[in-house]
């Protein structure tokens, strides 16, 4: 991407963090709102539990993660490439491009019922302000049972974003109808 498209790409968002909108969900003692997370996003270490799975089997497990922070979505999490089971994945043709990440690439991934398509997804050369995450993998809850502290992680809606939804957090998330202008 040019850095002219680059440029308009980051500045047609709405809202940025500074200032929670008037129809975000007031988080309540011990919730997080996701419209106090900034963009651009911010890596944060998660020291918690987070486990991966295709079917009955086990892909990934860590205390590592990093949570992606973006206004507006659920974190997704990002594992270190040692925690995951790269012998049950195979490259994908699907690539997606993040104004803030940059090139995302996919992979299917081998469960107990057979291949899943583009489960995983990481940024093998990411945008400055991502390094932190080159080549760690992150998963779509929507097609794959994730875990943070044993609590099973429900999938941000819309099938294009993969936020972690958790207990711990309040929105509207982005994704859902009618949130294409944040």
């Amino acid at each position: 991407m040019k850095s002219q498209d680059l440029e308009q790409a980051r500045n047609a968002w709405t809202y940025r963090g500074q200032q929670r909108p008037p129809f975000a969900v007031a988080p309540a003692e011990g919730q997080e709102s996701v419209w106090d997370y900034p963009r651009p996003p911010a890596y944060v270490p998660d020291p918690r539990l987070v486990e991966v799975y295709a079917g009955e089997q086990r892909i990934a497990r860590t205390e590592r993660a990093i949570r992606v922070l973006e206004t507006g979505s659920p974190p997704a999490f990002y594992l270190p490439p040692e925690a995951v089971d790269q012998d049950r994945l195979r490259p994908s043709a699907h690539r997606t491009f993040c104004e803030w990440k940059g090139e995302a690439e996919y992979f299917d991934v081998e469960g107990s019922a057979g291949w899943i398509s583009n489960a995983l997804w990481r940024y093998p050369r990411p945008e400055a302000e991502a390094r932190v995450i080159a080549g760690w993998f992150a998963a779509y809850p929507s097609l794959l049972q994730c875990f943070v502290a044993g609590e099973p992680v429900r999938a941000q809606t819309g099938g294009y974003y993969g936020g972690w939804i958790t207990d711990e957090l309040v929105g509207p998330f982005k994704g859902e109808p009618g949130t294409g202008h944040w």
